[in-house]
């Protein structure tokens, strides 16, 4: 029996979510952008659909291909490999399984490839590589962002070693883009798998997840098969991705655009300059202009668990925030965070050590003593900001690195040495602020700046004065005695030349008044920013390996106290 014209109509209305099986009303579920208000499972969208959900008014310029899927090796299985493109035709309305289209998100141009899973499951064929390959070269003549929706079962086996191929073509594509400082964001859909996810997918500079997409180079069921072990649950999903450090954020597909646009924000080609500040400098200077402080009491003052963190600086001091997780080696490390943001209107990116202000907020960050994911997560983001020409500014605040077993096996020393090397050679300014503790290797790690600032009730020191009394004393009831030898104080680091300027705190500490103190931080770290704007790269990879090159040195020779600046 058919169904009548008013049946068909009905049914149409409804559909069943293929993740908790409730019954949704279609209209609703297209206003919530195909997203089950049951389960909150997102619903696959076709790559024309997701495009209208982007861009402005669902506009785009859709970009021409230049290469059609072709049956080079005569492929059959069940079926002809061209009777399998025709049916897909059929049923996507593509030429072929990936669109790439011109628009804005928001107001921020960019260009975007977007791969359809509906056509023979996203599978990476020659033509699908040619889309994101054109893609890129638009791109590049037009000097926009690149936005790649992925989702993919893999390499398409029909088009053999040439499907294969592809991944060496389209990453060499990122890599043009990368070498043309052009910024790249990923959104990976649910499922992305094989050739895609081991290529462009994943090579993005920003990774974007949305909620339950599943990642990874080899599916679940051949992993078990090849392994004959149970997977963990939640395996390979976004949120494993996350706490793994394979991927920078999730977002559900309510989010995207407000994200997307925060992010091409930053990586505009020609963003927004920044502008001289109207503000006055607020750091001291001179040493003689500080009041001697027991460094004693400066110690336990900077260790205040009231105190502001890294990330509540990051909403007080600095704009539009956006935190890019994981060292995308399989990390994530709580103590450091970082990520895109903004200062007198221009973009920028801000690394710090984050401790907390409660036992548990200590603990799930390590109390800020950062393992090694935390720097090589550190340096990712500094060689980004290195990549679109942005500024750094750090934040400091740890009691050092951390010293555990685990730590040592994943080369902590490695890792805090690569993190200062990428510092030193950045071709952007470089902007440090020690607002808390300033713990040896592990700050110096964050430290390598063209100015380097510190607050008036911060430390820094090349160890704890616990850890001094007890090497030299044997005797930890000495620390308050290593303090004050060890010259840690703000005003003895000026003199020494270790920082260039002092910045005042609120009466009773940072923590008295944090707004207060958040005005005098961003005051002082956007006249840093100021001074160092028009210098070249090469004056500033100069001036500051002038700078480290002269600590020791010119005491030593008995030149005096300002290590050397290189004008260029």
């Amino acid at each position: 029996m058919t169904m009548t014209a008013s049946a068909q109509r009905a049914a149409a209305e409804w559909v069943l979510c293929p993740n908790c099986r409730n019954i949704l009303y279609t209209r609703r579920l297209e206003r919530e952008l195909h997203v089950c208000h049951w389960c909150g499972s997102h619903h696959r969208l076709s790559a024309r659909a997701r495009i209208a959900q982007l861009f402005d008014g669902g506009a785009a310029e859709e970009i021409g291909i230049t290469e059609h899927s072709t049956d080079v090796l005569g492929f059959a299985d069940t079926e002809t490999y061209p009777e399998r493109l025709a049916k897909a035709r059929r049923r996507t309305g593509l030429d072929e399984g990936a669109v790439a289209a011109a628009g804005a998100v928001l107001g921020r141009p960019a260009v975007a490839a977007v791969m359809d899973f509906a056509f023979m499951g996203g599978s990476l064929g020659a033509a699908i590589g040619g889309v994101v390959s054109r893609a890129a070269d638009v791109c590049l003549q037009r000097r926009l962002p690149l936005v790649l929706v992925c989702t993919s079962g893999g390499a398409r086996m029909q088009e053999g070693v040439l499907a294969l191929m592809q991944m060496a073509r389209t990453t060499q594509a990122m890599a043009d883009l990368d070498e043309a400082g052009l910024l790249t964001v990923c959104l990976i859909t649910d499922p992305t798998y094989g050739g895609v996810a081991a290529s462009f997918a994943t090579l993005g500079d920003v990774v974007v997840c949305e909620p339950g997409a599943r990642l990874g180079f080899a599916g679940p069921r051949v992993i078990e098969q090849t392994i004959r072990e149970t997977l963990p649950e939640g395996f390979q999903t976004a949120e494993f991705l996350l706490e793994h450090g394979l991927i920078d954020m999730i977002r559900p597909r309510a989010a995207l655009r407000g994200t997307l646009a925060r992010l091409l924000d930053a990586g505009a080609s020609g963003s927004a300059p920044r502008r001289a500040t109207a503000r006055t400098d607020p750091a001291i200077r001179e040493p003689e202009a500080l009041s001697r402080a027991d460094a004693w009491d400066v110690v336990q003052r900077a260790r205040s668990l009231e105190r502001p963190t890294t990330l509540d600086y990051a909403d007080m001091v600095f704009d539009d925030f956006a935190e890019l997780r994981g060292d995308r080696i399989g990390h994530d490390c709580g103590a450091v965070v970082g990520g895109l943001a903004r200062l007198d209107g221009a973009p920028l990116v801000v690394i710090g050590h984050q401790k907390g202000h409660t036992v548990a907020e200590l603990a799930a960050r390590n109390y800020g003593m950062a393992a090694p994911d935390g720097y090589r997560k550190a340096a990712r983001l500094m060689r980004l900001a290195g990549k679109l020409g942005l500024p750094v500014v750090t934040l400091i605040d740890t009691p050092g690195a951390y010293p555990g077993v685990e730590a040592e096996s994943r080369g902590q020393a490695v890792a805090i040495a690569e993190s200062i090397q990428t510092m030193a050679g950045l071709p952007v300014p470089v902007v440090a602020l020690v607002t808390g503790e300033g713990g040896s290797g592990g700050a110096l790690a964050l430290g390598v700046g063209d100015e380097v600032l510190i607050c008036a009730n911060a430390t820094y020191s090349v160890i704890s004065p616990e850890g001094c009394a007890s090497i030299l004393w044997s005797d930890r009831t000495m620390a308050p005695a290593a303090a004050a030898a060890l010259g840690i104080t703000p005003r003895e680091l000026l003199r020494l030349g270790v920082v260039d300027g002092v910045v005042p705190e609120p009466a009773g500490g940072s923590q008295a008044d944090p707004e207060a103190a958040a005005e005098s931080i961003r005051g002082a770290v956007s006249a840093s920013l100021t001074r160092l704007a028009g210098r070249s790269t090469a004056g500033l990879k100069a001036s500051r390996r002038a700078r480290y090159r002269g600590f020791g040195a010119a005491h030593a020779a008995g030149a005096g106290t300002t290590p050397v600046e290189v004008q260029q």
